[in-house]
């Protein structure tokens, strides 16, 4: 069957984390060696902020990525400023920061599959994870 739907995603209920991945967007992509928000980031960040305005249980832990030229602590020191770079944006859009945290990831979690450049350009982002608690990374925990 062609239009058969995905699997784990029907009945895709307001406010559920999978309304969230299919109809707002949790990944932001940055430009190599940056951690400037984009337009077309900003784009994302207003429709994540919208929909996180609207439903306030939900906490939010921001996940840098790097795949840049430089060494290891480079890479972890620029994910850390992607991702506090979308948190900020996010806070600017009213989202509190009670509720965020951010974490960069560095290299440790690639984009695997797909070929070598495309990979890389994946590699470059922040991802939006809605989580129910805080965990082991969050400040203060």
């Amino acid at each position: 069957m062609t239009n058969a739907r995905a699997a784990g995603f029907v009945d895709i209920k307001p406010g559920s984390e999978e309304e969230f991945i299919l109809n707002v967007g949790r990944r932001i992509y940055f430009e190599q060696g940056s951690a400037v928000v984009t337009d077309e980031a900003k784009m994302t960040i207003v429709r994540q902020a919208d929909w996180l305005k609207k439903n306030k249980g939900w906490l939010i832990k921001v996940q840098g990525h790097a795949d840049d030229p430089g060494g290891e602590s480079a890479n972890k020191a620029l994910s850390t400023k992607r991702a506090e770079a979308v948190l900020n944006a996010l806070a600017d859009q009213g989202v509190s920061r009670k509720r965020m945290w951010a974490k960069g990831y560095g290299i440790e979690r690639p984009v695997t599959d797909c070929d070598e450049i495309t990979c890389k350009s994946q590699n470059r982002r922040v991802v939006v994870n809605l989580r129910e608690e805080f965990d082991a990374s969050a400040p203060g925990r």
